[in-house]
């Protein structure tokens, strides 16, 4: 039997239970625990209540007793990475601020095609080691699970190579890489055939490997002008859904037409949706495919974001993710976007952090985090304030001062 650890206890502990999935929320609908302690038994939550009941209750157990006042939240959800590549697109950002579209950008050479040559130029060693990095800094700032993507290999072996520096990567850290195959990035500049053609080479000799050597279970696509069309990604999804993988999309970022494919392949996430219409907005309210909105993008590129106060009125379930990549989102920090998000969409705490927790979860399909309760993995982390509010209030600033990770601490900033 593992050991019992009771921490805290905590000025204030928000367990995001109790919330619905989707439509809006009020910051009154969120649990706000005072004086509040965890009891971890191994990897997960054993009980969650008042710190002096707890401390008489329970005999046997390690006391990590706090000094001043902490607030704790559950472990942040990414679950929208592109943290495996190689290289960096600092001109593509320079290009941008002087004027330049993304899509003028990708004609002149940058783009995603400027980041898949330079992925593929370097080693899996050192795809490993640049994504333990990233993946380490996430941690820092609260992140304890991140989706990471393929997609910067566009090729059956390139592709390859990322998904094993990825799996790599996972072992290697404390925090969980949930992997997602992005071979349908774009049509690489190399392949000499049709869209058509590409895509059933890939699906045909990829697919089969990751099934068979468990890399991935999660098939994305960017559905859009610069990549491919949705009358052409269909019979994709099709085969892939035939497989058994989930599916997730890129959709409506600047144009719209991803976001009815991902309703009509019943995918579990549908992301960026920059560009949706009221039509969209619709369409996915009324579906069971979660929205995510990606702050980042806007940021590093200078456009809207993802219309989040709409979806949400309209009934829709919306996470929030970091797009962390080397192009279009190379900030890479989720507080510090989704607060900026919040912000501009008038989102309530309880709408953001849920957003980056137990809805963001659900994006990934993972029901044994996002929130604090019983049976759930230990994933949380402790910030120096006495009200939860200050967390956002701070747009990013007030970071974490320990970051568990199933059970363990894994981030002390005083040590």
């Amino acid at each position: 039997m593992p050991e019992l650890k009771l921490i805290g206890p905590f000025k204030q502990l928000i367990p995001m239970t109790g919330l619905p999935l989707k439509g809006a929320l009020a910051d009154e609908q969120l649990v706000v625990l005072q004086d509040a302690g965890i009891i971890i038994e191994g990897e997960r939550l054993k009980e969650i209540g008042n710190f002096q009941e707890l401390k008489a209750k329970f005999n046997a157990i390690q006391i990590h007793e706090l000094q001043g006042d902490h607030t704790c939240l559950p472990g942040f959800v990414d679950a929208h990475t592109h943290i495996c590549f190689g290289g960096t697109r600092a001109n593509d950002y320079a290009m941008r601020n002087s004027g330049n579209t993304y899509l003028e950008i990708a004609k002149a050479g940058g783009g995603i095609w400027d980041t898949v040559t330079q992925t593929r130029k370097v080693t899996k060693t050192e795809l490993v080691k640049g994504t333990i990095k990233r993946a380490n800094r996430h941690l820092k700032n609260g992140v304890t699970t991140l989706e990471v993507k393929s997609g910067y290999g566009l090729s059956v072996a390139e592709e390859l190579k990322m998904l094993y520096a990825i799996k790599e990567a996972d072992e290697a850290i404390p925090a969980d890489l949930i992997t997602t195959c992005l071979a349908a990035h774009m049509l690489p500049k190399d392949y000499r055939g049709s869209a058509e053609n590409y895509l059933e080479e890939i699906s045909s000799k990829l697919f089969p490997k990751l099934k068979s050597e468990k890399l991935t279970n999660r098939i994305d696509a960017f559905v859009e002008e610069s990549a491919f069309s949705t009358l052409q990604i269909a019979p994709y999804f099709k085969k892939a859904k035939e497989m058994g993988f989930d599916i997730t999309v890129h959709a409506d970022q600047f144009s719209t037409g991803g976001s009815t494919v991902a309703v009509a392949f019943s995918a579990v996430s549908a992301d960026h949706l920059e560009v949706s219409t009221d039509k969209e907005i619709e369409l996915l309210a009324n579906s069971t495919v979660i929205a995510i909105a990606l702050p980042g993008a806007s940021i590093g590129l200078g456009c809207a974001f993802t219309p989040a106060r709409k979806l949400l009125d309209a009934g829709g379930s919306l996470a929030i993710a970091s797009d962390h990549n080397p192009g279009s989102a190379p900030m890479g920090d989720l507080l510090t976007q989704a607060a900026i998000l919040g912000a501009f969409e008038k989102l309530s705490n309880a709408e953001v952090l849920a957003g980056i927790t137990v809805r963001a979860a659900a994006a990934l399909k993972l029901e044994d985090r996002g929130k604090l309760e019983e049976g759930k993995l230990a994933d949380f982390s402790l910030f120096h304030t006495g009200n939860y509010q200050e967390i956002l209030y701070n747009q990013g600033n007030l970071k974490p001062c320990v970051v568990f990770k199933r059970g363990v601490k894994v981030f002390d900033k005083h040590k």
